[in-house]
């Protein structure tokens, strides 16, 4: 067993304005064999942009308010809303709020998901 603090993790800056800190999983201080789990701070009027992928996720919204687009529907959310997302199913959050939204994510199975680098390689030019 072992215990770790979310502030030991720097996390990765996105340029559509979240900080996302991966607490479990591929290069994570813990590394569970089956899902990858993770906390995101998404700064007033941030979101995570529209994607898609093999994994099947749950948001749990712990601080803020915001929408939620699930394949095409958009729901308000709140501190304490959680969202299933379906494999393949197209998915969107914005923080709609004056303060910080603050997000848990977990997907299994384990793996990498690939709108992180796409998204950071749109804002380097390199798509």
């Amino acid at each position: 067993m072992a215990v770790f603090h979310v502030n030991q993790i720097k996390g990765t800056e996105f340029p559509a304005g979240r900080l996302t800190k991966v607490i479990a999983g591929p290069g994570a201080p813990a590394e569970p064999d089956h899902f990858v789990m993770g906390q995101v701070t998404i700064y007033p009027d941030g979101e995570i942009p529209v994607h898609h992928h093999e994994q099947e996720e749950i948001y749990y919204i712990a601080k803020g308010t915001g929408i939620c687009e699930l394949d095409g529907q958009q729901h308000p959310i709140v501190q304490g809303s959680y969202i299933h997302i379906p494999s393949q199913s197209h998915h969107y959050l914005k923080n709609t709020g004056e303060d910080e939204m603050i997000m848990l994510f977990c997907y299994a199975p384990k793996g990498t998901v690939e709108h992180w680098q796409q998204e950071l390689n749109l804002v380097g030019g390199n798509e």
